[in-house]
């Protein structure tokens, strides 16, 4: 097995060759693009950041550009990378780096652990792609190679794995050359020491790869036990008025924090008596459209959509909870990307997995809209 310094002298003639040179933060790696490349690819894969990061460079070019903007800017370009208590935390974040750093990112770990969304791994990832400092990360896929090359047993959720991970991170950090080493033990993780079917023969670590010679690759990092995956179900009621749909502000905590949706309820009792107090709406007035499954990280979601067409003018909304959105409109409005979809008139993919459709027996939404005029609420035909 290999020592820690030996690491870094193996991997850097690796990464010449085969590293990553060409992502879109990687062309102009100041610290703001590094801090918006580094909370984006959180649980998510460099293929689907790369046109997230593009638009939300050339929308928020600098921390100032996005310290200013309202949140829904900055969730409805967020909107479908999942995870959105980033982009509320990069929208906090900024606003403070304007008002308590002058409008430039902290060059110390501390302060930037400091800010909204920032982690130890984040800072030092931010310090060394960007200043070269010497700051030791401790990702996913760094965690991955760590545990496979020096042998950690334990899970890395477990305080002890963690720390002596954290240990090992530091001593393979090379005095030299760090912005090129941190990236090329990320790439290492991401494209050769994969979680599953790993290109071992590939590696320019296997001669020291202590699992390699003990063949138990396919069993390091070890897995911490998930509870079972579950599923839920949800009814959202989609009520049209022309072109516009009724939207409601989610909370800020839970799925979709912030985003702006149909009112939600847990079953078609409570969807129906909402339709009738707020609209007068009958049992046959409103139209349930066939189940799209949307798939998040630990569990299934079932929404049932639900579908009405006011043909008098809807009620007004008063607050800032409920509001009526021209779907038409090029205004800036963050909606979850089922939500969105659902509303265009048919699904795509959204966070983290495969749906199911929702165009059956009853139609999607667009389609659910019927072109002839009536003198109240009327039922949208499949």
């Amino acid at each position: 097995m290999m020592t820690p310094s030996q690491l870094a002298r193996r991997l850097l003639p690796w990464f010449e060759i085969h590293g990553r040179r060409n992502l879109p933060w990687q062309q102009d790696p100041t610290p703001y693009r590094v801090w918006i490349s580094e909370v984006m690819l959180q649980q998510t894969q460099v293929e689907t950041v790369i046109p997230y990061f593009s638009r939300f460079i050339g929308r928020f070019p600098d921390v100032a550009a996005l310290a200013a903007a309202a949140e829904d800017d900055v969730l409805a370009l967020w909107s479908g990378l999942g995870y959105y208590a980033r982009a509320r935390n990069l929208h906090r974040a900024a606003r403070q780096v304007v008002s308590r750093h002058g409008g430039r990112l902290p060059e110390s770990p501390a302060e930037l652990v400091s800010l909204p969304g920032i982690g130890r791994s984040t800072a030092a990832a931010i310090l060394a792609l960007s200043r070269g400092q010497r700051h030791a990360i401790l990702d996913g896929n760094v965690k991955r190679v760590l545990a496979r090359v020096f042998i950690v047993r334990e899970s890395p959720a477990a305080a002890e794995a963690s720390a002596r991970l954290w240990q090992l991170a530091e001593r393979c950090t090379p005095a030299t050359r760090v912005a090129e080493y941190t990236q090329a033990i990320m790439d290492l993780g991401a494209t050769v020491c994969t979680r599953a079917q790993p290109a071992c023969a590939k590696c320019p670590l296997r001669g020291g790869c202590g699992a390699l010679a003990q063949g138990v690759v396919d069993k390091l990092p070890a897995r911490r036990l998930r509870a079972p995956r579950r599923q839920e179900r949800t009814h959202l009621v989609f009520v049209f008025q022309g072109g516009s749909v009724l939207l409601q502000r989610r909370p800020s905590r839970g799925i979709w924090g912030g985003l702006w949706a149909p009112p939600e309820f847990p079953d078609a009792d409570a969807a129906r008596a909402w339709c009738a107090r707020t609209f007068g709406a009958q049992k046959r007035d409103s139209r349930r459209l066939s189940v799209v499954r949307h798939s998040f990280t630990h569990f299934d979601l079932d929404i049932e959509p639900w579908v009405l067409e006011l043909r008098r003018r809807g009620p007004r909304v008063a607050g800032t909870a409920l509001r009526w959105h021209d779907v038409r409109s090029q205004q800036s409005i963050g909606l979850p990307a089922p939500v969105a979809k659902l509303i265009a008139g048919g699904l795509a993919d959204g966070t983290t997995a495969t749906k199911e459709s929702a165009d059956g027996k009853n139609g999607s939404v667009r389609a659910a809209r019927p072109g002839g005029r009536g003198t109240r609420a009327r039922a949208l035909s499949g």
